[in-house]
């Protein structure tokens, strides 16, 4: 039967990424939804677009563009390469890319390019790096960068009264616009859970694979999820961006 599987930010970390399509027993007929931040923080962020690449050949996989991901869209682009981006794991993305010729960079890059800044299912249901601050839904956004920046959207459901009715006047109009919304960007490690966090109609899909968090994939029908081992112990001799 066929699922639609969402992942959650992998930062460079592919071992993870192999464990949790393994753990989920990931087959062909299998839809895949990637909510950015691909690369920055372990040291294979260059090998995990190059998969992404190739898997996207064999199966349906939508890819949503993540801030890091636009860092390194950039950097491939033009050479920037700020000292934040540098600061919050560009190095070791840059390092990772340092046996690449020329025109691998270019091919990675149009990867990088044709990345949405978010999808909408045929059941409402969104999927986007972050979150978006127009009251109209993320297609009337102002501001672009919303997409991979904002964070009001997940802290807007966190801070909610769990009693709190869809039908007041004091529910979040935002979150009324969808019949779910699946996001990754903020670490559920922040609130002190360690696996998919479902808060509202948003579920978070950040399990802080960058830091001492596992990655996590997850069933959207079903919530079943699966997670990799912590990502330090899979790269016992790196500190990822922590």
């Amino acid at each position: 039967m066929k699922r639609t599987l969402v992942i959650g930010d992998i930062h460079g970390g592919f071992k993870a990424l192999q464990q949790v399509l393994e753990r989920a027993k990931v087959t062909m007929d299998d839809q895949l939804i990637f909510l950015g931040d691909y690369v920055d923080g372990w040291s294979e962020s260059s090998e995990i677009i190059k998969f992404l690449m190739e898997l996207s050949k064999k199966q349906e996989c939508i890819f949503i563009k993540g801030n890091h991901d636009a860092w390194c869209e950039d950097w491939l682009a033009l050479g920037q390469s700020p000292d934040v981006w540098l600061f919050n794991g560009g190095k070791s993305t840059v390092e990772s890319y340092a046996d690449y010729l020329p025109e691998d960079l270019d091919i990675h890059l149009e990867f990088f390019q044709r990345m949405k800044s978010y999808h909408i299912d045929n059941q409402s249901r969104l999927f986007i790096h972050a979150g978006y601050a127009s009251m109209h839904g993320p297609e009337k956004e102002v501001y672009s960068s919303n997409y991979r920046w904002d964070r009001t959207l997940w802290e807007t459901a966190v801070a909610m009264d769990k009693k709190l009715e869809k039908n007041s006047e004091l529910y979040p109009k935002r979150l009324l616009l969808y019949k779910e919304i699946f996001i990754g960007h903020t670490p559920t490690l922040d609130i002190g859970i360690t696996t998919p966090a479902n808060k509202a109609n948003i579920w978070n899909m950040d399990t802080g694979a960058a830091y001492t968090g596992a990655l996590s994939i997850m069933d959207i029908d079903s919530k079943e999820f699966w997670q990799s081992d912590p990502l330090p112990s899979l790269y016992p001799n790196e500190k990822g961006r922590n």
